[in-house]
């Protein structure tokens, strides 16, 4: 069975022997939600590449302490995937979320598509960005992962061309693309854009292309704007040595 995962701030100069205090919500969700009892064992991340295991030696309202056994290191995965992800509408966007950061991607961009059902504005920007994060955060804890998912803000198309030039593998999902997902290689960083329901607009296709992006399709199925992502990230990483 595998050990539970706790977020902590920093796990900087831990080693074995050395003793990490939990606080705040982590700890509460931990000790009165999860019920766990000093002798437990438990896995403390960073999400910034370090996981240290350790025994439960105490536990509060609110605090639990764990005394260190083992910390390791792993490096972070290559290649790195980032989608941008635009906005669906309902609580779809934090299904995406969920399953991007199970499936391994390493940072997702809510974008403001032309056509997105969904709009941010004002507060609620704000509030969307922090369920995305938090969806973000909870999911990588339940995947085992060492490195977190990193959520920015949102993100209108001019920041999306920006990111596409930057980039060394970009790809566009679109339903009437010439070229198949498998045809476009590999690469050390990959960007994988994903529409709204209402599909991209001619004019938001020709800004990715333009700045170096390749438009490919999935298949002859349409899939819905919270699942295409992942099935993307899923037939590129099949490629990679970090699915071998």
């Amino acid at each position: 069975m595998s050990l539970p995962v706790h977020l902590v701030p920093s796990l900087a100069g831990v080693r074995p022997g050395s003793a990490v205090e939990v606080t705040g919500d982590e700890a509460h969700h931990a000790v009165a939600v999860r019920r766990l009892r000093a002798g437990e064992f438990v896995v403390l991340t960073d999400g910034a590449g370090t996981a240290a295991t350790g025994e439960v030696t105490s536990t509060g309202k609110r605090v639990f302490a764990v005394t260190v056994t083992d910390v390791a290191t792993p490096p972070e995965p290559a290649p790195a995937v980032t989608v941008v992800q635009a906005l669906p509408k309902g609580d779809r966007g934090e299904l995406a979320v969920e399953m991007l950061t199970e499936i391994g991607v390493a940072r997702i961009v809510p974008w403001a598509a032309t056509r997105s059902v969904a709009v941010w504005r004002g507060d609620r920007a704000a509030k969307s960005v922090a369920k995305w994060r938090a969806t973000a955060r909870e999911a990588a804890k339940q995947a085992r992962r060492a490195w977190f998912p990193d959520v920015a803000e949102l993100a209108g198309t001019a920041a999306v061309v920006e990111l596409v030039r930057a980039a060394d593998l970009v790809v566009v999902l679109h339903e009437e693309a010439e070229r198949s997902l498998p045809d476009v290689g590999a690469a050390t960083s990959v960007v994988v854009v994903v529409g709204p329901e209402g599909g991209l607009t001619d004019e938001e296709v020709a800004a990715f292309v333009g700045a170096g992006a390749v438009s490919v399709r999935l298949g002859a199925e349409v899939l819905r704007t919270s699942t295409a992502g992942v099935a993307a990230v899923a037939a590129l990483l099949a490629g990679t040595p970090r699915w071998r």
